[in-house]
C-alpha cells in the first residue's frame, strides 16, 4: 500500500522543522539580516507608547524578573515567554515594521521577538537565529496567503498567520520534528486572534495582537516539545482556520515552492511611519508634487484610487483621536506627506491634529479603483488624482512604493531608519544603537548571540 500524500500543514511543518541555515541562498540570509536591524529598530521606538508600557508591566509582573531573554525597551531580563510578548508589542507601535504585500502580513513583528527570545535562552548561534527567522518568514507569509483577502476584511492577519509564525521561528530553533511542529501549528492555529474592530475607537489592541501572537505561537513550540499535541490539520481542516476565519482560503498556497521560492526575500519595509496602505498614494502624491512644485496650498482636492483592502482598513478611520489611529486615516497621511515630504514619527506626534493638517485631510477622498484593486495584493499600486486650486487635474502613479523589494532601502538607509526611531523613543543613544546594530549586521558570525543592548556575547 501506498503512503497518503502529506497535507499541505505537514508539509509545511516538515519544511519549518527541517530548515537549515545552509540551505537558505545567501541573498536571503542578507535580506534576513537586513529585516532583523529593521526590527530592532523598531522594538526600540516602542519605549515611551503607553500600551507598550502597559503589556510590558503585566510581563514583568507575571514573569521571573532574571533570565536569559531580553525585554529590549527596559534592558531588563526574563524568560523567553515574557520577552517575546514584550518585545513584540513594542515593535508594532511605530507602525516603521515590514511587511509582506501578497500576505499582508507584518513578519517581524511577531518572528523576530519569539526567536531572539528562544536563541538567547537557548544559547543558540547567530546563524541558527537567522535560520529560524527564515523559518518564520516563510510559514508565516504562506499562511497569510492562504487565508486570503476575506481573512483580511475582519482578522489582523498578522495576529492570526503570526501566531503560526512565531511557533516555526521557536519550534526551529527548539529543534522540533516535523510530527512536533505540525502540533506546534495545531496549538498556535487554535489560539490564533486579532479582529479590526479596535480601529473605530482608537483602542490599544493592534499591540496585543502582536504580544499574543508571538507568546502564544513560542509557548506552541515549547508545548509540542514536551508532548503536548495540536489538531492534525489546523489550517484546511473542516474546522480549521480557513473554516472558521476565510471564504477564499486556498491551501495550494500553503506549500507554493517551499525551499525554491523564498518569501521571505520578497518583504517590504516601510519608509513612512504610517499604515503600509497609505503609503503607495503618499508616494504618488509626493511624485505630483514635486513633478509641478506644488505646496500644500496648491491641493484644492486629493482622490486616491485604492484596492478594496484600504478602504475596509482605513475608512473606518474618519475623525482620527491619537496618533496611533493617525497613522490609519489617509487623509492625514498625505495631509503630512503634502506639508513634510514625509510621514514620520515626529510629524505624527506633533503634527497630526494641528488645523493645516486636518484642513488637507478633508481634501483626500479614496475610490476603489478596478486595477489597483486587481493588482492586490501581489503588487501595491499607488495612483493619485490632484485637482490643484488653479483648476488643473494632474496624475500620479507609482508602481513599487519606497521600501518594496523592487524599490528597496540599503543598508545605510535601513541603519540610519534604525538610528532615527532610537532617537524619537530615547530607547537608547546614538552609541549604543551602533554598536547593537554593528553587532547584528555581523550577527551570523556569532557563536552566541547574546543580548543586544549592553553587549553581545
Amino acid at each position: 500500500m501506498s503512503t497518503p500524500p502529506a497535507t499541505p500543514t505537514a508539509q509545511l511543518a516538515a519544511f519549518a522543522a527541517g530548515l537549515t541555515f545552509d540551505a537558505i541562498p545567501t541573498p536571503v540570509v542578507r535580506k534576513a539580516e537586513d529585516l532583523l536591524v529593521d526590527w530592532f529598530g523598531s522594538a526600540i521606538a516602542g519605549k515611551g507608547s503607553r500600551p507598550v508600557a502597559s503589556i510590558t508591566r503585566f510581563a514583568a509582573s507575571m514573569g521571573p524578573d532574571r533570565g536569559a531573554a531580553e525585554v529590549l525597551i527596559n534592558r531588563s531580563q526574563s524568560s523567553a515567554y515574557f520577552a517575546a510578548m514584550a518585545n513584540a508589542a513594542a515593535s508594532h507601535v511605530a507602525e516603521q515594521d515590514d511587511v509582506h504585500n501578497g500576505s499582508v502580513f507584518h513578519p517581524a513583528t511577531v518572528v523576530f521577538p519569539a526567536a531572539l527570545a528562544m536563541a538567547q535562552t537557548l544559547g543558540s548561534s547567530g546563524q541558527q537565529l537567522l535560520t529560524a527567522a527564515v523559518a518564520g518568514y516563510e510559514v508565516g507569509i504562506r499562511v497569510g496567503e492562504f487565508l486570503g483577502r476575506s481573512h483580511y476584511k475582519v482578522f489582523h492577519t498578522t495576529g492570526t498567520a503570526g501566531t503560526l509564525a512565531a511557533a516555526a521561528a521557536a519550534g526551529n530553533l527548539l529543534g522540533l520534528s516535523p510530527a512536533q511542529m505540525q502540533h506546534a501549528f495545531g496549538s498556535a492555529g487554535t489560539q490564533s486572534a486579532g479582529l479590526w474592530e479596535f480601529l473605530r475607537t482608537a483602542a490599544d489592541s493592534k499591540q496585543l495582537h502582536t504580544a499574543h501572537a508571538a507568546a502564544a505561537g513560542l509557548m506552541s513550540a515549547c508545548l509540542a516539545r514536551d508532548g503536548f499535541t495540536g489538531a492534525a490539520q489546523i489550517l484546511e481542516g473542516p474546522q480549521g482556520m480557513a473554516a472558521g476565519m476565510s471564504s477564499d482560503a486556498d491551501p495550494a498556497k500553503l506549500t507554493d515552492a517551499l525551499g525554491t521560492r523564498w518569501a521571505t526575500a520578497e518583504t517590504s519595509f516601510k519608509y513612512h511611519a504610517s499604515c503600509r496602505h497609505t503609503h503607495p498614494a503618499a508616494d504618488a502624491l509626493l511624485q505630483v508634487m514635486q513633478a509641478h512644485q506644488l505646496k500644500p496650498a496648491d491641493l484644492a482636492r486629493v482622490v486616491t484610487h485604492v484596492h478594496q483592502g484600504a478602504i475596509d482598513v482605513l475608512g473606518p478611520v474618519v475623525n482620527p483621536a491619537t496618533v496611533h489611529q493617525s497613522k490609519f486615516s489617509m487623509g492625514t497621511v498625505l495631509g503630512l506627506v503634502a506639508r513634510f515630504g514625509h510621514a514620520g514619527l515626529v510629524e505624527f506626534d506633533q503634527h497630526f491634529k494641528d488645523d493645516v493638517t486636518t484642513a488637507l485631510c478633508k481634501r483626500v477622498e479614496m475610490v476603489l479603483d478596478a486595477e489597483v484593486d486587481a493588482a492586490y495584493p501581489r503588487r501595491w499600486i499607488g495612483k493619485v488624482t490632484v485637482t490643484t486650486t488653479d483648476g488643473r487635474v494632474l496624475q500620479g502613479r507609482v508602481d513599487e512604493p519606497k521600501g518594496d523589494p523592487g524599490n528597496t532601502l540599503s543598508r545605510e538607509e535601513i541603519t540610519a531608519k534604525a538610528q532615527r526611531l532610537a532617537a524619537f523613543s530615547k530607547g537608547a543613544t546614538a552609541a549604543e544603537m551602533t554598536q547593537a546594530i554593528d553587532g547584528l549586521w555581523s550577527i551570523a558570525q556569532r557563536k552566541s548571540v547574546g543580548r543586544l543592548l549592553g553587549g553581545l556575547t
